[in-house]
């Protein structure tokens, strides 16, 4: 390795040392403290549960663990072929320009670690704030290890915010010697980014039931395409007169050395109605594939990169099997191959945990947000263009038993424009709670995640679901609906005991739409035609998107009336009037200002020298 001890250079001080040593006794007297701690309770538990691969290659590992109580996340990153030093860091969408890094660097004789940040042009720079604490390095023969910490919030401006939901953590790797910080020049170095659900919710394991089953639904040992992204199908069969079942965990089963390129999976059940299914094992998007695959939608299991085993709450499970439950189900794995390795294997896939001894409630899934519909569209050219869904106060009321429903977990879902989805809870037309949100939210990272609480809904209560849309790679306005290059805004909640209600969402009156199109034509010389025999996408292709017409159509869905979806499983709407719907009026939830206190008189930022021996 190139990380020599000190050479011919003069080591750093004793003191140095002496602290490197007292943090590792500490960590030391800390991890047996755990061990003890645990060895009554459980099996002996690694003192980092989460672990993800950074890089393709699974060159680099990233392990963690979060404390609520001191709001703070240990890292631990493993270096299996250690060179000249290593970038780790968070930005809002994984790019290396305003960045929060930690880095790692030798001059070929010291190394030397130090909390940075980079600026609009990717420059690095030391943070005068060092707020990634150094807890120790040692080489082991896996590799070399680091240990550091990180603060949720440490009120420094150049720091990133650690919140709920998607972070798009970054690495890099030196392959030479560098003089110092501030001459590692990113875009010459190879990097890339991993995303994460850092702050993992802190959930005991629930009880499991002794009668418990599985069933592992894999890929039949599938040949992975040599490109960067496949959809890969697999269809399987329940057995004949499969009885109902309540799944009450399920977790990944990824097929050895291919942790890198597996990365999302869902398993999802047919559509009672379509009766067989024929079976198919390709890629998603193949001409071959036959059209009744397009009828399995309903969502039994979703697992992405660095997600854990999916628990039910102890009184509920999600059903499956018995009569008027399809006994086909389709496996649906993405593979992200950018490395372009050809003849990979994989039998990868999610294995199903069950029990036949039914718990009190069934779980059920709950569609909220908007209506897949062209009346709702983005302009092209936007940073930063929102649309809202609702789910009303007068279908909760409708459809939702008297003591409400409790809701456990939740999948975010748009498409490639999406940036930030937020659910919010109203009661009595006041923002009580956020149900999940994601800041960063990304397509390529949609996982089911556990809520850190149970979350009731009383009937009465509005549920606004609102999205995020970045469009400045598009020159043509961007429409609702199922095609990729068209969007989505929906968040599926898993909640118990189950309804019929299946969907509960909003788009905008049609009327209010047409009207908007004659505003622009009154303006803009009749470039849009309203008449009826021309579609709704064909009409937004037309508009042309000055500021007027963007501003127009933002104040639109801000104010015009909704036509309201609360529907039962078969599509059919709830009685009652759901068309021309008051959009809610809510006030908003006041986000909470992190304390900060006053800040230090500046210090000069110094690295910390580290003394990387054996062991």
């Amino acid at each position: 390795s190139s990380m020599q001890p000190c050479g011919s250079a003069p080591c750093p001080g004793f003191r140095m040392r002496e602290v490197a040593s007292m943090y590792f006794t500490m960590i030391a007297v800390f991890l047996v403290v755990l061990v003890v701690a645990l060895q009554g309770t459980a099996p002996r538990e690694s003192p980092f549960p989460y672990t993800v691969p950074l890089d393709p290659q699974g060159l680099l590992e990233l392990s963690w663990n979060v404390s609520y109580p001191l709001r703070l996340v240990h890292f631990q990153v493993l270096v299996k072929e250690p060179k000249f030093g290593l970038l780790f860091g968070m930005s809002d969408r994984g790019e290396f320009e305003n960045a929060d890094l930690a880095v790692l660097w030798s001059d070929g004789r010291n190394s030397y670690f130090g909390d940075a940040w980079s600026d609009e042009e990717g420059q690095l720079h030391m943070d005068s704030q060092q707020d990634y604490q150094l807890l120790g390095a040692h080489k082991a023969p896996e590799g070399l290890y680091l240990l550091f910490r990180r603060a949720f919030s440490t009120c420094d401006p150049k720091d990133y915010v650690i919140e709920d939901g998607t972070v798009h953590l970054i690495y890099g790797i030196l392959e030479q010697p560098v003089r110092s910080l501030q001459a590692i020049n990113t875009s010459a170095i190879p990097t890339g980014l991993q995303r994460v659900q850092l702050l993992k919710p802190n959930i005991s394991v629930p009880e499991l039931p002794s009668d418990m089953q599985s069933m592992a639904i894999t890929a039949p040992d599938v040949v992975i395409p040599s490109q960067e992204t496949t959809y890969w199908c697999y269809m399987v069969e329940l057995p004949e007169k499969f009885p109902k079942h309540h799944i009450v965990m399920y977790e990944p089963v990824i097929t050895a050395g291919n942790e890198a390129l597996v990365h999302h999976m869902e398993v999802f059940q047919c559509a009672a109605e379509q009766g067989s299914v024929p079976g198919y094992n390709g890629p998603c998007d193949a001409k071959m594939k036959p059209a009744q695959l397009n009828v399995c939608r309903h969502v039994l299991a979703a697992w992405a990169l660095g997600a854990q085993a999916f628990y039910y709450p102890e009184e509920a499970g999600l059903a499956f099997g018995g009569p008027g439950s399809s006994r086909y189900l389709r496996l649906e794995i993405h593979y992200h191959n950018p490395l372009v390795f050809k003849g990979r294997r994989d039998s990868s896939g999610i294995r199903l945990y069950y029990t036949a001894r039914l718990r009190r409630y069934d779980a059920g899934i709950l569609e909220l947000g908007l209506v897949y519909t062209p009346v709702m569209a983005i302009p092209p050219g936007e940073a930063e263009f929102q649309l809202s869904g609702y789910c009303t106060d007068k279908c909760t009321r409708l459809a939702l038993p008297p003591a409400g429903i409790r809701v456990f977990a939740s999948q975010l879902h748009t498409h490639l424009a999406g940036r930030r989805v937020v659910t919010v809870l109203a009661r009595e037309g006041r923002a009580r709670r956020v149900l999940n949100a994601d800041m960063h939210y990304s397509p390529h990272f949609q996982e089911i995640r556990m809520l850190k609480e149970l979350v009731p809904v009383l009937p009465g209560d509005e549920l606004i679901t609102t999205c995020t849309y970045n469009t400045q790679d598009r020159s043509r306005a961007t429409v609702g609906g199922f095609g990729i290059m068209e969007e989505m805004c929906v968040n599926y909640v898993h909640y118990y005991p189950q309804t019929q209600l299946e969907l509960c969402k909003s788009a905008v009156d049609p009327g209010y739409l047409h009207r908007y199109f004659n505003l622009v034509n009154r303006f803009n010389d009749e470039e849009v035609c309203t008449c009826p025999r021309v579609s709704v996408p064909q009409q937004f292709a037309s508009v042309p998107w000055n500021a007027f017409n963007r501003d127009v159509l933002r104040s639109l869905y801000g104010f015009a009336p909704i036509s309201v979806h609360c529907n039962k499983s078969s599509a059919v709407r709830f009685p009652g009037e759901w068309e021309k719907q008051p959009l809610p009026k809510v006030t908003e939830l006041r986000d909470a200002a992190p304390r900060c206190p006053p800040a230090p008189a500046a210090q000069p930022p110094a690295p910390v020298a580290l003394h990387l021996g054996r062991g």
